[in-house]
């Protein structure tokens, strides 16, 4: 799994950010058929949360509707120097995380 994620390295306290965050996962319906007409397995993330120092600031429930490599943006308070951490849930068992850190000056 690949995720790219943009947090600013560096913010004042009480600044409002924004927070990037894109995941590679093909996001099969379910729906689709294969060329011999058997119905694909639907393998789809089925949801998204975001943690600052260890407190949910944004979650996400995706559907079968969701693009392939789905992309978040969202803002919250720079509060406190610390880290974002991200995680991805979906189908057949897939977890995937990342992290990333800021300065609150």
């Amino acid at each position: 799994m690949t995720a790219l994620i943009n947090v600013p390295s560096k913010a004042k306290r009480g600044d409002i950010i924004e927070i990037r965050a894109l995941t590679s996962h093909i996001m099969e319906t379910g729906f689709r058929h294969t060329m011999d007409g058997a119905l694909a397995p639907r393998d789809i993330i089925t949801s998204f949360t975001c943690r600052y120092n260890g407190t949910e600031i944004f979650r996400a429930d995706l559907f079968p509707a969701i693009a392939a490599n789905p992309y978040l943006s969202f803002f919250t308070i720079a509060k406190e120097s610390g880290k974002l951490e991200f995680e991805w849930i979906g189908d057949n068992g897939y977890s995937s995380t990342a992290s990333a850190s800021i300065t609150v000056e």
